[in-house]
């Protein structure tokens, strides 16, 4: 039983320490954050991009604080990062200030005429 116990109390959330390093380590939170928005071309793949950006936000503060220094509603954000989330410019724009990132533009691998 002793065992059992051991490994119940070793047990660590994926989500708290994700949250845990995103905080402590801006670079790597760019690069988290950078990584998941690219997923945002693809609608297979939007989720991925909306849900980093969650991380994020709970990361800096939380998704109410943010969402108050942004002038978003709480319930709206967390609908709008959320899996099936449609955000707008507008909004992305706001959180990704909030919690003092920008958006940037790099090429893609098509070219079009």
């Amino acid at each position: 039983m002793k065992t059992q116990d051991a490994k119940l109390k070793a047990s660590v959330s994926h989500h708290d320490e994700l949250i845990k390093e995103l905080r402590a380590d801006r670079e790597f939170a760019v690069e988290y954050l950078g990584a998941a928005l690219s997923e945002l071309d693809d609608p297979d793949n939007r989720a991925v991009g909306l849900l980093a950006m969650r991380d994020v936000a709970e990361a800096y503060g939380g998704l109410g604080a943010v969402a108050q220094e942004a002038g978003i509603n709480r319930e709206s954000l967390y609908r709008a990062l959320s899996p099936k989330g449609n955000p707008t410019l507008k909004t992305i724009l706001a959180v990704m200030k909030t919690v003092g990132m920008k958006l940037s533009v790099e090429p893609s691998n098509h070219v079009h005429a």
